[in-house]
């Protein structure tokens, strides 16, 4: 058992079971020597689990007498809610999560009653989920650090490859995490640029926890900072179109694809940074709107190809005419 989340909690449950065991034993049950099993003992109080242990060769660990987790009681909609939120991992890079999803769900399977557990079955016969195209994964470990390190404010140094494919080692204070476009981006304050930056986290490795504390600011809030910085990343292609359409209509249309907007001679000028065009030409065509292409030039060429294949698609008969 390698996961060291999945290792301490499979801890607590052997304890709830039992009234004593020894840290031998745990160490046999679980596979790993018996500092691991210290070191999961101390785990579990620094979550304010209340364990009694007794020292020498036959010393043992048990939950301090009347303790126990609370039950679990869900409603219908929340069982659902809760399988579906499991089942729905890989649609956020983290298909790595896969075996503790069924872990999960094989222990709510056995403590629901049944009538809840028809939302767990529904999930997993009728539900389809599969990710977006444009997802891209990440590794749970590299997404457990960094949570870790923001929620503790402790510094996280890194390898980052940029995306001029530089490689360069960070060392920043984490503010914020969010999930968008497809990806983890990470967000703090860099030490080496002193300057806040923001990185996609499928790019960072070797993360670690630094032993340097720091004090966030206060009010952070990653989704308002992404909203103004992030159409701006560095992508191959720096895209300013205007386009017919009113503002308003406009921030309910583009905001969600970390899209600039702003209001520009009766319509709306739309600026961000892509890697690919054709399908941000494919999302503007299908507005139906005027389209104006300030930059890049290579726009306008992705727009003649789609009108190529759009009239070679029309005129082409089926194997029916």
């Amino acid at each position: 058992m390698h996961d060291p989340i999945t290792r301490v909690f499979t801890v607590l449950e052997i304890m709830q079971g039992r009234d004593r065991v020894s840290g031998a034993e745990l160490a046999q049950r679980l596979n790993v020597d018996l500092r691991t099993v210290q070191r999961d003992i101390v785990r579990l109080k620094d979550l304010n689990i209340p364990i009694d242990s007794s020292p020498g060769v036959g010393g043992a660990y048990r939950l301090r007498p009347g303790f126990r987790l609370p039950p679990l009681v869900f409603t219908n909609e929340e069982a659902f809610a809760l399988a579906l939120g499991l089942r729905a991992l890989h649609q956020v890079g983290l298909a790595a999560f896969a075996p503790a999803t069924e872990g999960a769900l094989a222990k709510l399977g056995r403590v629901l009653p049944e009538a809840l557990r028809e939302s767990i079955r529904a999930i997993e016969e009728v539900v389809a989920i599969e990710p977006g195209p444009w997802v891209v994964p990440t590794s749970v470990e590299s997404l457990i650090a960094t949570a870790s390190a923001i929620r503790t404010c402790h510094r996280l140094s890194f390898i980052y490859e940029a995306h001029s494919k530089t490689i360069s080692t960070r060392e920043i204070e984490p503010y914020g995490l969010m999930h968008g476009d497809g990806r983890w981006y990470l967000i703090g304050h860099c030490t080496e640029r002193q300057a806040m930056r923001t990185f996609r986290l499928d790019r960072a490795t070797q993360l670690k926890i630094c032993p340097d504390t720091f004090h966030p600011p206060a009010g952070f809030n990653a989704r308002e900072y992404l909203a103004k910085n992030m159409p701006f990343a560095q992508s191959d292609y720096q895209i300013d179109v205007w386009i017919d359409m009113p503002p308003e209509e406009a921030v309910r249309t583009f905001s969600v694809w970390r899209i600039a907007t702003e209001p520009h001679n009766g319509g709306t000028r739309l600026r961000c940074g892509r890697d690919r065009l054709e399908m941000f030409a494919a999302m503007l065509l299908s507005t139906g709107r005027r389209i104006i292409v300030d930059t890049p030039p290579e726009l306008r060429d992705t727009f003649r190809q789609l009108a190529l294949q759009a009239t070679q698609a029309a005129n082409t008969p089926g194997p029916t005419q």
